[in-house]
């Protein structure tokens, strides 16, 4: 499948999921009140597929997959027979109405619990917090290479992708974090990791990099993919070689390669290269050449290049909890999700976030494409996330959205009587501008970053 395909097809299954989830619990709660529910659909527009209940409810699938609604008995919408006065939306209380409109967002959250807990069962794979390599800030702050990330701040770090969720949200605050970390020979160190020291503007999706700090799982490995004809290296080394070693110094990344070879250039002789090939050991002698890149800056250099493209590394991690002890994990991890949601719109209002953050469909259905490659857990985990964002979403106070009406109705609450049609009319006109710059932006970036 190709992955324009792909994506169309997993944004269908994604939204598709989430809202059903969504509108079934407005559905549920409003026949829980004796509220009379014409049509239950999913999706908007033509109908592909419909039929009526026995409980008279029309249940449909729309052509446009994008969303849902549950259209219940109102007499602002249209006449109702004297005989289902009593069940009409409009006629119920306050609380009543306050607690249908909620019962959508809390449905997703619920399901967000839900799939966070079968992503513990099923055991979500990823890669080991270990440094492979530490530069700039972090090298500065004393990390090493071969330090595993513990604990960022009061998180702990299982694997690397909570790691970096944990690092960036401190880049964004340009926190000084406290890190605890494993060190290469056993021992426990905290290291303060001072990240009001990166420079203003950073790309917020590189904020880990740019304080130095790169994942074992993301070196290239010192494999020789390529070798210049008249170079030192051509004749000696062979295309797939390992390199091992440089004069007794362990090399573990192709980057490793180049610092070495500058301090034996300058230091001048034949540096010995141990390389592993075919499973035998091999000690070479090879002098580096001294060489100038376009600048005129004079470099050593053995003539070598990593393959074109490179292996994807297996992983070595795997997040996972027993069903019973995934409970709590499940119901944790969905309160720091939903903390670090509303954090981040308070930062993207507050102009220390980028609002490059707000995603649209086409974003959207890469990364559902995308999780779906990686296997269940990870496209759980997408769809987790994915409901709690339209749960936090249909909370907003935009009229139009669940958050809308839930304003309307506590409102109503302080002053004893509802809205007027006017002022509910005038809210709807300004939740659909609200809305329409929402989706506006949304798109924006959505477009920015296929063009990038």
């Amino acid at each position: 499948m190709s992955d324009l395909l792909g994506s169309v097809w997993w944004l269908i299954v994604s939204i598709g999921v989430l809202v059903t989830f969504h509108e079934f619990g407005h559905f549920w709660v409003a026949r829980r009140c004796d509220v009379k529910v014409l049509r239950f659909s999913v999706g908007f527009g033509k109908a592909l597929w419909s039929r009526r209940g026995h409980d008279d409810t029309e249940y449909m699938i729309a052509a446009i997959p994008l969303g849902g609604y549950v259209k219940m008995l109102d007499e602002r919408e249209g006449d109702v027979a004297p005989a289902d006065a009593s069940r009409a939306f409009n006629r119920k209380t306050v609380w009543q109405r306050i607690a249908i409109v909620a019962a959508g967002p809390i449905a997703n959250l619920l399901l967000c619990v839900l799939l966070l807990w079968a992503m513990f069962v099923i055991g979500r794979p990823d890669f080991a917090p270990t440094l492979g390599h530490v530069d700039g800030i972090a090298a500065q702050s004393g990390f090493r290479v071969g330090d595993t990330l513990l604990k960022v701040g009061d998180r702990d770090t299982p694997t690397w992708s909570e790691a970096a969720l944990a690092l960036t949200t401190a880049a964004l605050d340009r926190d000084e974090i406290a890190v605890q970390v494993r060190a290469a020979d056993g021992d426990r160190h905290t290291r303060k990791l001072d990240l009001s020291k990166l420079p203003a503007g950073f790309d917020e999706p590189r904020a880990v990099q740019l304080a130095g700090l790169t994942p074992r799982h993301r070196l290239t490995p010192p494999v020789v993919g390529e070798i210049q004809p008249g170079s030192p290296a051509y004749g000696v080394l062979a295309e797939g070689d390992r390199l091992t070693a440089i004069d007794g110094m362990p090399i573990t990344a192709f980057d490793d390669i180049r610092p070495l070879i500058q301090r034996l250039g300058d230091q001048g002789g034949v540096a010995m290269v141990e390389v592993l090939r075919d499973g035998e050991r091999l000690a070479l002698e090879l002098k580096p050449q001294r060489r100038n890149d376009p600048d005129g800056k004079a470099y050593w250099a053995l003539g070598v290049a990593p393959p074109a493209i490179q292996q994807i590394p297996a992983y070595d991690a795997r997040l996972q909890f027993g069903p019973l002890t995934a409970i709590p994990a499940a119901f944790s991890e969905t309160w720091r999700l939903a903390t670090d949601s509303f954090a981040m719109i308070g930062r993207m209002f507050g102009g220390s976030a980028s609002v490059e953050n707000v995603s649209g469909p086409i974003t959207i259905a890469r990364y559902a494409n995308a999780s779906a490659q990686l296997g269940v857990a990870w496209f759980l985990n997408f769809l987790a996330l994915l409901s709690l964002s339209l749960a936090i979403i249909n909370l907003l106070p935009i009229p139009v959205l669940d958050g809308g009406h839930l304003l309307y109705y506590l409102i109503e609450l302080v002053k004893g009587s509802p809205l007027s049609e006017r002022a509910m009319a005038a809210g709807q006109y300004v939740g659909l501008a609200l809305l329409a710059s929402l989706m506006g932006l949304a798109f924006y970036n959505d477009i920015l970053g296929l063009v990038r």
